[in-house]
C-alpha cells in the first residue's frame, strides 16, 4: 500500500506539470481583470467557518499553526509543506481560479479528498482536512481515481 505522502507528492507533481504545460501553450489573451474577480467556490462553507483563507501559502499555513517550507515556486502555483504533530499536509495556491481547476482535474486521476477554497487546495488525510476546515473555510471534495474500485477483504 502506498503512503499518503507519496500520493500527495505525485498529485502535486502531476498538477504542476499539467499547469506548466497549459500555461506555456495557452499564455496570452487572458483578461487579467477577469482573473482577479474570481468568486468563492463555496460561499456556504466559508460562511459557516466564518473565515475565507487568502490564496497565499504563508497566510494559510499561519492560520493552521504551521511554519511552512515552500517547495514549489511557479507562475501557475506555489506549494508549501507543513509538518505538524497532527499530520503532514500540502498547501497549494494559485494566481487564478482556472489554474486551481486545472490542478484538480489532474489530481482527479489519483483520487482522494482535498480541502478546496478560492484559489487554494490543501492535501492531507481526510481526518486532518476536517480539523483544518473550520480554520480555513472551503469545502472538502472527493476526487475519483482512475482504475477499478478498491475491494474489501
Amino acid at each position: 500500500m502506498q503512503s499518503q505522502r507519496g500520493s500527495i507528492g505525485r498529485v502535486a507533481t502531476a498538477g504542476s506539470l499539467v499547469l506548466l504545460l497549459l500555461s506555456t501553450a495557452c499564455s496570452g489573451g487572458e483578461d487579467k481583470g477577469a482573473a482577479s474577480k474570481s468568486s468563492p467556490t463555496n460561499v456556504a462553507a466559508t460562511t459557516v467557518a466564518g473565515v475565507v483563507a487568502p490564496a497565499k501559502v504563508e497566510v494559510i499555513a499561519d492560520l493552521t499553526g504551521c511554519k511552512v517550507k515552500i517547495r514549489t515556486e511557479a507562475d501557475e502555483l506555489r506549494e508549501g509543506v507543513c509538518r505538524t504533530e497532527k499530520g503532514d499536509y500540502l498547501i497549494t495556491t494559485f494566481p487564478a481560479e482556472k489554474y486551481k481547476l486545472t490542478w484538480l482535474d489532474a489530481a482527479a486521476v489519483y483520487g482522494g479528498k482535498y480541502l478546496v477554497g478560492t484559489r487554494w487546495v490543501v492535501s492531507a488525510k481526510p481526518k486532518l482536512l476536517e480539523q483544518l476546515r473550520p480554520r480555513l473555510g472551503g469545502n472538502i471534495q472527493q476526487l475519483r481515481g482512475v482504475g477499478p474500485a478498491p475491494t474489501t477483504s
